[in-house]
């Protein structure tokens, strides 16, 4: 298998469990439920998904191998170090999750650096620019929050 394709499938199981997720916060009444599906979702699985195929297709240089593994890992360990520091209310462990996050970010940046092709590879480079603003918000919310 593909780095890539572990990335996509990952962030489609993720975009599911989200989905799951979901369906029984009402019914069980789960704090943060909503939050943890859109999280999940979006985050752990869209992301995810995303930045493996647009890795693979839409950056100019091929990423290295353990460069894929690493970005993998970081970003599965830091994604749960964020649901679970939100869940148990530990910003600090939500700022770990979140360092992990901004360095598969900055990873990615720093491989588009040689350009990406056109058309998806611009909103690609926007995406990462999203995550690089947004992350650091969250951050601050799980501050505020507890």
């Amino acid at each position: 298998m593909r780095p890539s394709d572990a990335f996509y499938w990952i962030g489609v199981g993720f975009v599911v469990l989200g989905g799951l997720i979901a369906a029984v916060t009402s019914p069980l009444d789960l704090y943060k439920g909503s939050w943890l599906a859109a999280y999940v979702v979006l985050v752990c699985g869209v992301c995810l998904a995303a930045l493996g195929r647009a890795q693979e297709h839409l950056v100019q240089r091929p990423v290295p191998v353990r460069l894929w593994w690493a970005q993998f890992a970081a970003w599965n360990l830091g994604n749960a170090l964020v649901v679970t520091g939100t869940m148990v209310k530990s910003p600090w462990v939500v700022d770990a999750g979140g360092v992990l996050l901004l360095a598969v970010v900055g990873s990615a940046v720093w491989r588009v650096r040689g350009g990406v092709r056109r058309g998806w590879g611009w909103a690609y480079a926007l995406v990462l620019a999203v995550l690089a603003v947004t992350v650091p918000i969250g951050l601050v919310l799980a501050h505020l929050r507890n």
